[in-house]
């Protein structure tokens, strides 16, 4: 068994034991480690999640309030998938009821820089895509 290093976005690094060749990290190939990592993070509730955390701890309720729209269940499904890929920091501190905090893990500010620069992409073509829109709809 083989462990390699892939770049997976500009900022984000993954390590896997891996028994295939170096074209199973491909984005392109279904069963990649790329596309199965892209395709977890690449939705709309985790890319608010990651904004939402920014900089910050914030707890359960207090995320869950950063964004319109999450559902309870959503907001959890999506914070165990941030956590499980290195993402997402969950802090439990024993207490009653028990206090959990999330934060971002230095993978998931990189990430978070990526989301940034589609938010800012976004803020730019607004309204060229608002007419391209319009214009394929007429």
């Amino acid at each position: 068994m083989e462990e390699r290093t892939f770049q997976i976005l500009e900022n984000l690094t993954v390590t896997k034991q891996l028994t295939g060749s170096p074209e199973d990290t491909d984005l392109a190939r279904a069963g990649s480690l790329a596309r199965e990592i892209f395709s977890d993070v690449a939705n709309k509730w985790a890319f608010l999640i990651v904004e939402g955390l920014g900089d910050r701890t914030l707890r359960f309720s207090e995320l869950r309030n950063e964004i319109e729209g999450i559902s309870h269940k959503m907001l959890t499904q999506n914070l165990r998938m941030l956590e499980r890929n290195g993402l997402v920091e969950r802090t439990v501190h024993p207490t009653i009821p028990p206090q959990v905090e999330y934060t971002l893990t230095e993978p998931g500010q990189a990430l978070r820089a990526t989301v940034d620069g589609m938010c800012g992409w976004t803020r730019r073509y607004f309204g060229h895509i608002e007419a391209a829109r319009s214009r394929f709809d007429a």
